[in-house]
């Protein structure tokens, strides 16, 4: 046996196994967490089972979980890459974890890689509790899946982003009320339980434009109407995504 077998090899464990021991870490804190799972869980789930069993809202023709399905899905979409994330991201800078972080052998983009994994496996178990309850309720969809699967990565990435953004340049407290402001009247105004047709024509053309009427309306199109690809929605979700990550990069602090 040569000598030195056993002596200590210091040094960083390859960067796939750091971030997926980082993602993992994040995942569990998001599962964790009381408030996560309020906005990431239960409002989406009692949201849908209410407004699906009570005649309160005049969804159009057809069986109302057949149009309150994309939009909870899109809904639980939000809570997870932008408010949940923004409020998480920034009392983590808040109390420094962040700049700790940062100075560890994991690069600061795979700390940000890391959690969009875990934002990314948050929403695959949300889509699976929604859609098997949406089953429940008798929800009939139709349409490409692929087209689905592109509608939440983008709508994914594009909350993402605004939720870092958020959270890398406003104070812990700031990012708190705003984020659970935005999620409110998003959840209002872009098309989740109320159809648009309900605003006024000047108010449609604006609240279209928003990621989640975007992401709500493209995953109605498709799970609802049978539609093909959404390009039109694709497009607002992707200048949503670009904007919202390339801010973030630019002007996200750490400390």
């Amino acid at each position: 046996m040569s000598a030195g077998t056993y002596t200590p090899r210091p040094g960083a464990a390859p960067l796939p196994r750091m971030i997926a021991a980082q993602t993992a870490l994040e995942t569990r804190m998001l599962l964790r967490n009381g408030e996560q799972l309020l906005l990431t869980v239960v409002i989406p789930t009692l949201l849908l089972v209410l407004f699906s069993s009570v005649d309160i809202v005049d969804t159009g023709s057809g069986e109302p979980v057949d149009f309150l399905t994309p939009g909870v899905l899109a809904l639980a979409v939000m809570s997870t890459a932008f408010t949940g994330q923004a409020i998480a991201t920034g009392f983590e800078r808040r109390y420094g974890v962040l700049k700790r972080l940062g100075a560890s052998p994991l690069p600061r983009w795979g700390l940000m890689t890391a959690k969009t994994l875990a934002v990314l496996v948050t929403e695959v178990l949300q889509v699976v509790l929604l859609t098997v309850i949406a089953f429940a309720l008798g929800w009939s969809p139709h349409g490409n899946p692929l087209s689905v699967l592109l509608l939440l990565v983008l709508g994914t990435a594009a909350f993402s982003g605004l939720g870092l953004l958020m959270a890398g340049t406003l104070k812990a407290e700031a990012t708190l009320a705003a984020a659970n402001l935005v999620f409110l009247l998003l959840l209002v105004g872009g098309g989740v339980i109320v159809p648009l047709e309900k605003f006024p024509d000047a108010v449609q053309s604006v609240l279209g434009l928003l990621p989640i009427a975007a992401l709500s309306g493209g995953l109605r199109d498709v799970l609802q109407h049978g539609a093909g690809m959404p390009w039109g929605d694709l497009g607002i979700l992707a200048v949503w995504t670009v904007l919202g990550l390339g801010a973030a990069a630019r002007f996200f602090r750490w400390e």
